[in-house]
């Protein structure tokens, strides 16, 4: 696996929040990213119309918060049903997920490496995460992905330990 470190100016993304715990994820959190790609061209401000985003945060015991949406320019309205999430600029270190591969053994090898690092995950001030490790996970979809053999870059935010 390579390893980057990257900083990604802040953002505006547009799409579906889905919440709750990892034994939901199967069909709910699913389905809501599966709206979001059907739903996608209700989005007109599209940045880059060919990567969904999916971004992670562990602020629930035992399960997470998942934005599953497109990053929108300022001219997009926020759609019925849909929300807005701002990211900030933040430095990550970027991997890629292949297909073929094993996605647990990808961010099992990322955690070590993290572990190895000088850096350590970021966690916003004041907010309690439930993940010690990478309480914070952005995924980068292709949407021409194959859903059953996926291939996606993965952004954790980062400080310097």
């Amino acid at each position: 696996m390579s390893y980057e470190i990257i900083t990604l100016p802040s953002y505006r993304a547009a799409g579906l929040k889905w919440e709750g715990t990892f034994s939901q994820i199967v069909p709910s959190l699913k389905n809501v990213i599966r709206q979001m790609e059907e739903r996608a061209n209700e989005l007109d401000y599209k940045v880059n119309p060919h990567v969904q985003l999916g971004l992670s945060y562990h602020v629930i015991e035992n399960g997470f918060v998942h934005y599953a949406v497109f990053e929108v320019s300022t001219n997009q309205e926020i759609p019925d049903g849909m929300i807005e999430i701002k990211v900030p600029e933040w430095t990550y270190v970027k991997t890629t997920h292949n297909k073929g591969e094993n996605i647990q053994k990808t961010y099992t090898d990322l955690h070590k490496w993290l572990f190895d690092s000088e850096y350590t995950a970021y966690r916003e001030p004041g907010v309690d995460y439930y993940d010690p490790y990478m309480p914070i996970k952005h995924e980068h979809y292709p949407i021409e992905q194959d859903p059953s053999d996926p291939h996606f870059d993965i952004y954790i935010p980062i400080v310097k330990k």
